[in-house]
């Protein structure tokens, strides 16, 4: 089968998204599968485009482990700025519409949001061919309403009509979160449209090293016990019980709070940390993908943290991540979502809920005196991972979903 995909960042940009996909179209290709990505140049956190990538022309092609790579140069530009960023998602949808239109696919799998690739999905898909699975990461326009995003109304009405359209004129919608199901419901969707695959990992990439390792080392952080973070510092997650609990834990010398990464959200709470003079809370820039293993070995205790309400339509992809690195996790979430559900339920972890500052300390010291606990708990999550998020058994199911979608006729579709 010939398989296009369309997603805004690929590897070896920076996002959690980029790396995903690479696992999968790489999967796919190893299955016997003739792939096509077209994705942006690497741009992502900072949104600026490394000179040597810009001076390989607008529309780049390559061939990488299996899977055949078209780059759209886009300029580079500040992601914090709302009006960079739509002419940059308008550059990127522009190339990959020539791109596609000279490519032959039987099935095509395009993520959201649409605000991201709506031009290409007309030409590509609605005009062309319907053998569409429509991928929902998160329901728009409401995640971005949430982040203090979309504030216009009328911004917010073309967001929620274009996103309308692709759900609709796809022939089925893959959804990470079970979560999605009841909002897409009221945005139109069918329930049989919907396809559940969880989010994944590459459990031979990421897996049980030793607690002292290079980056530990380099970074002088093997005589602390170390409370991790590591991913997208933005604006979904809930900052305040992490800075409260580190004031609440601030004259422990021996606990380290440790944020790896960049993001929208990363300056300002570098002031706030300032401000309050928080000495056990410290930031590191962001990794290059191939420390990532390391990076995640560093931690006694991993973090997960988002907003009331925001993970009721998410699971961060970090926390497989994290479960298949082998160490406990601590989840800042709602209750009743999908990612705490899923911590619990893999063993590998505990969860309290967001502004629970002290629940959250307390769980902290409970794990730091509990090498027992720490390791079932890290043994438990990645046995689950194994069994349940590896890219082998994800891409099985993908693979299913495009021969379905592919052999739909054309009138399934909800127009």
């Amino acid at each position: 089968m010939k398989i296009l995909v369309v997603t805004l960042l690929y590897v070896p940009d920076g996002g959690p998204s980029a790396p995903l996909f690479g696992m999968l179209c790489q999967q796919l290709a190893r299955m016997g599968h003739e792939v096509t990505v077209i994705a942006t140049v690497p741009h992502y956190p900072t949104g600026r485009v490394d000179n040597k990538n810009g001076k390989k022309g607008w529309i780049q092609h390559s061939f990488e482990d299996g899977v055949n790579v078209v780059r759209i140069r886009k300029p580079s530009g500040n992601r914090n700025n709302f009006v960079h960023r739509l002419f940059q998602y308008f550059v990127y949808q522009l190339g990959a519409t020539i791109a596609g239109l000279r490519c032959e696919y039987d099935a095509v799998l395009i993520t959201n949001p649409a605000l991201e690739v709506f031009i290409a999905f007309v030409f590509l898909v609605f005009l062309v061919v319907q053998a569409l699975s429509f991928l929902v990461a998160d329901v728009y326009p409401q995640v971005g309403i949430q982040l203090g995003i979309f504030r216009n109304r009328f911004v917010i009405g073309v967001v929620d009509a274009i996103e309308r359209f692709c759900l609709h004129h796809s022939r089925l919608v893959w959804i990470f979160s079970d979560s999605f199901r009841m909002e897409l419901k009221r945005m139109g969707v069918p329930d049989d449209k919907m396809v559940l695959v969880h989010s994944w990992v590459d459990t031979e990439f990421i897996r049980i090293l030793p607690r002292t390792n290079s980056f530990s080392e380099a970074f002088q952080l093997n005589e602390k016990f170390v409370v991790l973070y590591a991913g997208n510092i933005g604006l979904s997650q809930d900052w305040e019980s992490v800075l409260t609990a580190a004031h609440e834990l601030s004259e422990r010398d021996d606990i380290l709070f440790v944020l790896v990464g960049d993001g929208s959200g990363k300056a300002a709470l570098q002031t706030r940390v300032g401000e309050q003079n928080l000495r056990n809370l410290r930031f590191i820039e962001f990794q290059p993908h191939e420390r990532i293993p390391e990076v995640l070995a560093t931690a006694d205790v991993s973090i997960a943290t988002l907003q009331s309400g925001m993970a009721a339509g998410s699971i961060p992809s970090k926390i497989f991540s994290y479960l298949a690195s082998g160490r406990p996790v601590i989840g800042i979430l709602d209750e009743d979502s999908d990612a705490c559900r899923l911590i619990h339920h893999s063993g590998g972890g505990v969860c309290v809920a967001p502004a629970n500052s002290k629940l959250f300390a307390k769980y902290i010291l409970d794990l730091k005196e509990s090498q027992n606990r720490r390791d079932a708990m890290g043994r438990a999550g990645r046995s689950y991972v194994e069994n349940n998020h590896s890219v082998t058994y994800v891409a099985k199911r993908v693979e299913e979903m495009l021969l379905q979608v592919r052999n739909l006729p054309r009138d399934v579709v909800d127009v």
